[in-house]
């Protein structure tokens, strides 16, 4: 059977630059929005060529803020979609909003163009702690956007992070209890860090030291396993059921079409699976998608090494795991052939997995060192 397809689009623009931030996203001086949509559309119709009659199940707007975008833009691409593949019923619809962008009007908006998930970027019900994170909102603002949409969206998530300079345990611990306060029913909470190219790293941002950094790690574990919220992957907490099932096909090794300034993909095609990536400048994505140019500037092969490990290293994130079986139907080969036994034997014999012949688990003991663990997981 033909392996269903997710697809995201990156919208580049915001607001302004955060300082943590090391996303593909620039600051909006003017935006030529009816170009953006026919570059959109242009881009659409072209994949679809190459995968007909595949069944989309999921899309997300990400960005930049692509609730900068006009509504009837959004809409248009969903129709667009429509058009010109087979859609699931049970179709997910994300877009990702700031509270800034949070006017009652716009909202309603996009649910009617077909938003039915929102992932809302609050990051932080502390004023001080959002004038560091470069935040052009306030707590105020965030706190209404959420109320906003639940009223508004049939789903709806927000993220936070946390770690930040001199942070305790307790103001997390207080943060945290603001957020379940709106009872939501999935939340995305990051640990800061300071990557190279961002305004902190510029800055000097010291991140939290590893033992700060683990104990919020399992205070966030603890706090939101009790309100019914586990970790269903890293940094990602959802009631059962109320995953993002976007992210899920990322983690399982899905197929996903990335269309859009710098997105990737992935693409089964004719039984070998490409990395694909798109022009990373703006301007340029734009420029060539309109003078009818393949924007792309990556189509890698891949092979079965490198998708072996890549949904390794997924899989682990997850909750879920790696199960074997169909692991093997994807790759053709098992996956012990590409797991060291005694690696495994030290991450047993450690607590950090587990592994019962068919289904690889990072424990709750192993998710947060996962890096040094795949290193001695995989040959």
């Amino acid at each position: 059977m033909t392996p269903p397809l997710a697809l995201y689009l990156h919208w580049p623009y915001c607001i302004s630059k955060c300082p943590y931030c090391d996303f593909n996203s620039h600051k909006a001086e003017a935006v030529d929005g009816a170009a953006w949509q026919r570059a959109y559309l242009k881009r659409l119709a072209d994949l679809a060529e190459e995968t007909e009659g595949r069944r989309i199940e999921t899309v997300f707007f990400g960005g930049g803020t692509p609730s900068l975008m006009d509504a009837a833009t959004v809409g248009a691409i969903l129709n667009q979609i429509h058009r010109l593949w087979p859609v699931s019923p049970a179709l997910e619809v994300t877009l990702e909003a700031n509270p800034t962008t949070a006017e009652a009007q716009r909202f309603t908006d996009f649910a009617a163009a077909g938003i039915n998930r929102l992932s809302i970027g609050v990051q932080s019900f502390n004023d001080t702690a959002l004038r560091f994170l470069g935040r052009a909102h306030s707590a105020q603002e965030a706190k209404k956007t959420i109320r906003l949409a639940a009223k508004t969206f049939p789903r709806y998530s927000f993220d936070l992070i946390y770690a930040l300079p001199g942070q305790t345990e307790d103001q997390w611990q207080q943060q945290m209890e603001t957020a379940l306060s709106f009872e939501p029913e999935h939340l995305s909470v990051y640990q800061l860090t300071v990557e190279p190219g961002t305004g902190f790293h510029r800055a000097q941002v010291a991140e939290a030291d590893e033992d700060s950094g683990a104990a919020l790690y399992a205070l966030t574990q603890t706090v939101l396993d009790n309100a019914g919220l586990p970790a269903y992957e890293i940094s990602n907490h959802a009631r059962p059921g109320a995953e993002c099932r976007h992210n899920l096909i990322y983690w399982t090794g899905g197929d996903y079409i990335g269309i859009g300034p710098g997105a990737h993909g992935r693409l089964t095609l004719n039984g070998s699976t490409f990395a694909t990536q798109e022009i990373p400048n703006p301007q340029n994505w734009l420029k060539t998608t309109l003078g009818h140019k393949n924007p792309e500037v990556r189509r890698d092969l891949l092979d079965p090494e490198e998708r072996a490990e890549e949904r390794i290293m997924m899989g682990l994130r997850s909750a879920a795991g790696v199960d074997s079986k169909p692991f093997e139907a994807a790759i053709g080969m098992p996956l012990t052939d590409f797991l060291s036994e005694p690696g495994l034997a030290t991450a047993k014999q450690h607590g950090l997995i587990t592994w019962d012949g068919q289904v690889l688990q990072a424990t709750a003991k192993g998710r947060p060192v996962l890096n040094a663990l795949l290193a001695e997981l995989i040959v």
